[in-house]
């Protein structure tokens, strides 16, 4: 287990693979971000900004940990999870902001990572059904809502973001960079 938010265990952790595996070819941080959804005039501030905090020390620790190996071989993709999309819907709290804020971390990693060969992408979905916990509050609404924005009668899947972080990783997508792949069943249009 690595605190994925303390900095010293991450860069033990990813010093550690690098030893065993003599590289580091993938980075893929997909921890949640503990949001709190209420509207922006209800929540509390800590609350709002706890998921943006979070995000954002997160990516920006195991990307830094995970491109000091991959400068050194010149090569390596950081995979982003959970880009933001033009809109947003009430009642977020600091989830959205979360969103846009990776968003911004992966264009700045992306510009000063790239002259050594590292590539960095993020995913973007509009919600994976298999991850919400069976007891959540709301889980049957936000169920609803996502099958609804689904353009293709299915909505994402674990296996779907498997198979596409796979693509993204591999050589077959040697030329993408600092970019979004939609893998959002068309719920997120791409303007």
């Amino acid at each position: 287990m690595v605190d994925a938010l303390n900095e010293e265990q991450v860069d033990a952790f990813v010093d550690g693979v690098a030893r065993k595996s003599e590289s580091i070819d993938v980075s893929f941080n997909v921890i949640s971000y503990g949001d709190i959804q209420q509207p922006l005039m209800e929540i509390d501030v800590d609350d709002f900004t706890f998921p943006i905090t979070v995000a954002t020390r997160t990516h920006f620790l195991t990307t830094r940990a995970a491109a000091t190996h991959m400068i050194k071989q010149g090569s390596g993709v950081v995979l982003m999870f959970g880009g933001s999309g033009p809109q947003t819907l009430p009642g977020l709290g600091g989830f959205k902001v979360a969103l846009d804020a990776m968003e911004g971390l992966r264009r700045q990693w992306a510009i000063e990572l790239g002259p050594h060969g590292v590539r960095v992408v993020t995913m973007v979905t509009s919600g994976i059904i298999e991850t919400i916990p069976r007891q959540a509050e709301g889980r049957a609404e936000i169920e609803e809502g996502i099958k609804k924005a689904s353009l293709l009668n299915r909505t994402t899947t674990l296996e779907d973001v498997g198979s596409t972080a796979w693509f993204i990783a591999s050589d077959k997508a040697a030329a993408i960079t600092n970019a979004t792949v939609n893998i959002s069943s068309g719920a997120i249009p791409d303007y």
